[in-house]
């Protein structure tokens, strides 16, 4: 039975809210610009992550244990960029950044250490990695079998957006081609071996956060989800299968309307685009998303007023039926979060989903005059740059050629510009700023980080079957110089205690690095 929302002068909320319209037009049908569900959030909320991940594996699962305790419903994973880019912490190039922008990881010790107590088949986890997606997904997936789950039961998601990194945040290690190669191995393996698992999360949240603005942060993003799903048919794939488990990561920023816009133009595109290349199952044409706050809009300067930006940003988000939100610490212009930081920053969350009425009906602001005309808007534009990226050979070829970075860069900018000449107002920045600076506390992590991680895989080495490690390695080197899928061998490396610099050596020893 439909359960009865009322407000608080008792006045029933009506599941859906419209004039007589086509069918097309409703949440749950094609195109989606009213939502993939056609209940949305009347029967469950958005899920509420919170990105957490610094120091070593047992100070980030004190975090996870604490979040867990406060409400949140799924775990978001940040990695150092060691981690990032394929060095163990005892590599000469990890030096200073051990543990320092999210947890160390080298093996599958570690990911024990991270997930200690936590049933991995009773929490979905999002994991930002991208370049060594593919080691940290096998390390996972490892440690589940671990734990005795059932592995097709498991259920998260691996950033593994290696297009964005070109474009727009620079941690790549092999070149595209190759890159791409291990993203359609990552899908086939999955859509047989870990169907519950959302196999890339395309990335406009780095686009934004590099300095574009709305309309190519979405652009961007959806010429790159052509780009996996064009590989992926290439590579023999049924995209009625592999395209139902791609999700996509959005940014939210300041303009609440145009935000909204944004994300109903997303979903209506994307179902254009997947029907265009032949999906028919109406799951292989929906856009599913996560959302963050926007990193990149919060002040140094005031840093309280962060959480007011941070509460119309997740109400932009949850206005635009995102599917999961992590909404950023107020003090995250200065350091990683406090726990007091992140328990506002999940208390927000929670008094919108709880509080604010946002929840009770589906796609509040549509018919909205402005709200539907910027809907409009914003997707025209978004198709005009994402037609010059098609007549340039697509995504891959557009950020060869240096496209899409330089309308990243042109945009930053050009808002920087409008920023220092007043024409942009900050609040605290460049208009009611304060005289008496206050900082708050700041989160430190300590240096020695790397000397424990080092004493780990030293002491590792000691330990493991080195003869099983190199065969391990030897199977993935013959994997990637042939046609076989990578992440059996590397699944198997990593149970064998291969580490993860190990492993993306091997890879850099056969294919090289772009630079």
């Amino acid at each position: 039975m439909e359960k009865t929302i009322q407000t608080d002068s008792g006045i029933e909320i009506a599941p859906l809210y419209t004039q007589p319209v086509p069918m097309e037009e409703r949440p749950g049908v094609f195109p989606f610009t009213r939502g993939i569900h056609a209940t949305m959030y009347r029967d469950k909320l958005w899920t509420m992550r919170q990105y957490a991940g610094f120091s070593t594996a047992e100070a980030s699962n004190e975090r996870y244990h604490y979040l867990l305790s406060q409400g949140v419903m799924g775990l978001s994973v940040a990695f150092d960029l060691p981690t990032q880019i394929g060095y163990d912490s005892d590599h000469p190039m990890s030096e200073g950044e051990v543990g320092k922008v999210g947890v160390a990881i080298d093996s599958l010790e570690d990911m024990e250490r991270l997930f200690k107590g936590i049933s991995l088949e009773q929490i979905s986890t999002s994991m930002t990695i991208n370049a060594t997606g593919f080691i940290l997904l096998a390390l996972y997936i490892a440690l589940a079998k671990k734990q005795g789950a059932d592995i097709k039961k498991i259920s998260g998601t691996i950033q593994n957006d290696i297009l964005k990194e070109y474009a727009a945040r620079g941690t790549f290690i092999y070149p595209p081609q190759p890159s791409m190669r291990i993203i359609t191995d990552i899908f086939a393996f999955c859509s047989k071996e870990v169907p519950k698992w959302n196999t890339i999360s395309i990335s406009g949240y780095h686009i934004r956060e590099a300095g574009s603005n709305a309309v190519q942060e979405l652009a961007f993003t959806l010429a790159n989800g052509k780009a996996y799903l064009k590989a992926a048919i290439a590579a023999g794939l049924e995209i009625n299968v592999f395209a139902k488990r791609l999700s996509f990561f959005f940014n939210a920023h300041n303009h609440l309307f145009e935000e909204v816009a944004k994300f109903r133009a997303a979903r209506r595109m994307w179902a254009n685009i997947t029907s265009e290349l032949g999906a028919t199952d109406p799951k292989a044409q929906m856009l599913r998303f996560h959302t963050q706050t926007g990193g990149s809009t919060l002040t140094a300067q005031q840093p309280q007023n962060n959480i007011v930006r941070v509460a119309i940003q997740t109400m932009a988000a949850t206005l635009g039926g995102t599917q999961s939100l992590h909404t950023n610490g107020y003090d995250e212009a200065l350091s990683l979060p406090t726990e007091e930081a992140a328990r506002i920053a999940l208390r927000t969350q929670q008094i919108v989903g709880y509080e604010s009425g946002i929840a009770d009906t589906v796609d509040p602001l549509a018919g909205s005059f402005y709200v539907e005309a910027l809907t409009n808007e914003v997707e025209s534009k978004a198709w005009e740059l994402i037609n010059k990226i098609d007549a340039m050979g697509g995504a891959v070829s557009a950020i060869e050629q240096g496209f899409i970075q330089d309308e990243i860069a042109r945009s930053a900018y050009k808002y920087q510009q409008e920023i220092e000449n007043n024409e942009k107002i900050i609040i605290g920045v460049n208009k009611f700023t304060a005289a008496d600076h206050v900082t708050p506390e700041v989160f430190r992590i300590d240096d020695s980080i790397r000397i424990i991680q080092s004493e780990r895989l030293k002491s590792l080495r000691e330990r493991r079957d080195n003869d099983a490690a190199k065969a391990s390695l030897q199977a993935i080197r013959d994997a990637a110089n042939g046609t076989a899928n990578l992440m059996p061998p590397v699944i198997s490396a990593v149970e064998n205690l291969c580490t993860l610099g190990e492993i993306a050596d091997v890879l850099r020893e056969i294919w090289g690095e772009y630079k």
